[in-house]
């Protein structure tokens, strides 16, 4: 596979029915992995967004180049951020690739963009990003 850019951390990323699962695969250890759900609206915090929010976040160190390998375990589904201008599909058996760089401190929200069965719209992705030394914490 030819790359412009040299990622400076890799995290594969899978989707199930009706969750997201990921991995941060070069970090040693093995990889650390975890799943991330969405929180029910019984549950939301103060000021938490509705549909949106999620049990555990995919944190990102800024100013550092990612590459997220996307793929699913059962239906195809889709990895979509559109404020980090990703949207990559998963699809089952398949690898996909995707690279996005984050310039400063920020919370991102996505869902899952295809219609992967009923509970499609309740799939949301959310990417925080944070100064290398909160991220090495």
């Amino acid at each position: 596979m030819d790359e412009g850019v040299e990622a400076g951390l890799t995290v594969k990323v899978v989707g199930h029915q009706w969750y997201w699962s990921y991995e941060y695969s070069d970090c040693g250890y093995g990889g650390i992995g975890f799943d991330s759900y969405i929180v029910p609206t019984a549950d939301l915090e103060s000021g938490g967004l509705r549909l949106l929010e999620v049990d555990n976040r995919l944190i990102i160190p800024i100013e550092t180049e990612v590459r997220v390998l996307v793929t699913a375990d059962d239906v195809l589904h889709s990895f979509a951020v559109p404020a980090l201008s990703v949207k990559t599909d998963a699809i089952p058996g398949r690898l996909n690739q995707a690279n996005f760089y984050i310039k400063r401190p920020g919370v991102y929200y996505g869902q899952c963009s295809e219609i992967c069965g009923a509970n499609h719209s309740f799939m949301p992705i959310v990417v925080e990003g944070v100064s290398l030394g909160k991220y090495v914490e």
